[in-house]
């Protein structure tokens, strides 16, 4: 719990990347190593038995540990005495046997993401199908289109609402497409310490603990090769930076002058009581605009010297936690978002006669060009656009005067509904991707 994150608390991914929660982590990692140990005849069954019934978070004292942490700097060692203690004399030499700090460490980072992305892809597809159901809803709202800031030619709400689904689909796509590995290599990666200890195949040491936890078997101990947390740091860096879109969209769109979309239930103010903030908005684009840093932070940590690193690997823990914690708060906030999502489609409608009919001006080029000739058409536009600005009226309007256009419908002409292009049909094919 902090001050400063609102974004992420009472998500439910806060339950599992608590510290709490990788103290549980850790604890089945160790857990795990010696259920697989005895799997293969490498340790007793009543030392995985003991060892499993003493991995509970709850009895282990998290602030002493981070406290006792600093000698050994990581909390792994403190952790391996106080669950060495905590289980029959008989059993605690299988505890971490053969281990290094690192293979625990690395393993727990992995559970607390795949624990954490399962309940983030939730909210994903959560979010895609209210998008999805909005997006055909508002297939034919038409609305402005806007480039560089500015009115630019027609769009459709629906064609905005399925391109903000699509990226929320592959922001979900990449992360269920992640490998999460258990890390078992000992303490050079060699897995030389699992020999000693009797393996005659440390390999299969090695997939044995990758199913009892859940995790992939990776082809080589990533110590120092670090691409299951970059992975990580890229699909997490990308989800936070599609559900910010979302929110920038929405941020632009709630605008006191613009308000062509509301949150459902916006938030107040301190001062200003008439005032109803787009909250959710705020809070997804905050996350947006940190997860890049972490991420760089993480890929920052690929250089690591040696078989095991001095401060890379360190590094990445807290970073790690506060991003899929950042993720995850954004993701439970865009769900909301979008379920009480009020579209004003009226209002855009309003919005498309703001130009006085030059949002169509790119139509009525091509119409005109064929009718009287590119360069003619040409100087009729010119015209008609500078006569509506001098007389404060419509391009409607000072294109109904020119003589050549008696026989064009100007009013069809310059109908944005009729100026969307395919929208309809993208909306439509984007719509068949699950």
């Amino acid at each position: 719990m902090t001050l400063f994150d609102p974004g992420s608390e009472d998500a439910p991914t806060e339950r599992t990347t608590s510290e709490q929660a990788f103290l549980q982590a850790l604890l089945d990692a160790e857990a795990g190593l010696t259920r697989a140990q005895s799997a293969l005849g490498l340790a007793p069954a009543a030392a995985a038995e003991a060892v499993t019934a003493a991995a509970v978070a709850g009895r282990f004292d998290v602030r002493d540990l981070a406290r006792r942490a600093r000698s050994g700097g990581n909390p792994v060692i403190p952790l391996v005495a106080d669950l060495t203690a905590a289980v029959p004399v008989e059993c605690g030499a299988y505890v971490h046997r053969g281990a290094t700090s690192q293979d625990v460490l690395d393993t727990a980072l992995m559970l607390v993401a795949a624990r954490t992305l399962s309940l983030v892809t939730a909210e994903l597809d959560e979010t895609a199908k209210v998008l999805g159901r909005i997006a055909a809803e508002h297939r034919d709202t038409v609305m402005p289109g806007r480039t560089l800031t500015q009115h630019a030619v027609p769009t459709t709400f629906g064609l905005k609402a399925v391109g903000w689904r699509s990226l929320v689909l592959d922001a979900r796509d990449r992360l269920r497409a992640l490998v999460l590995p258990v890390q078992l290599g000992g303490a050079a990666g060699t897995l030389a310490a699992f020999e000693a200890y009797g393996a005659p195949d440390p390999l299969a040491l090695v997939d044995a603990y990758a199913e009892q936890l859940g995790l992939a078997a990776p082809v080589l101990p990533w110590h120092v090769l670090r691409t299951p947390v970059a992975d990580l740091a890229g699909a997490l860096a990308f989800a936070a930076g599609a559900l910010g879109k979302i929110a920038a969209d929405v941020l632009t769109l709630s605008r006191t002058e613009i308000g062509e979309l509301a949150e459902g239930s916006g938030g107040g103010s301190s001062a200003m009581p008439h005032k109803a903030n787009p909250v959710r908005s705020t809070l997804i684009a905050a996350a947006a605009r940190r997860a890049p840093g972490l991420a760089a932070t993480l890929y920052g940590s690929l250089p690591a010297e040696d078989e095991r690193p001095a401060g890379a690997w360190h590094a990445e823990w807290a970073t790690l936690r506060e991003l899929l914690r950042l993720v995850g708060g954004a993701a439970r906030d865009t769900a909301e978002l979008t379920r009480g999502l009020v579209v004003r489609g009226d209002v855009m409608r309003e919005h498309l006669g703001l130009t006085g009919g030059a949002i169509v001006s790119e139509r009525v080029s091509a119409e005109l060009a064929a009718l009287v000739g590119r360069a003619r058409a040409k100087e009729l536009l010119a015209a008609a656009a500078a006569s509506a600005r001098e007389r404060r009226g419509s391009l409607r309007e000072a294109l109904a005067d020119e003589p050549e256009l008696k026989s064009v419908d100007v009013g069809a002409l310059l109908d944005p509904a009729r100026y969307v292009g395919a929208a309809g049909l993208l909306v439509d094919r984007a719509l068949t991707r699950m």
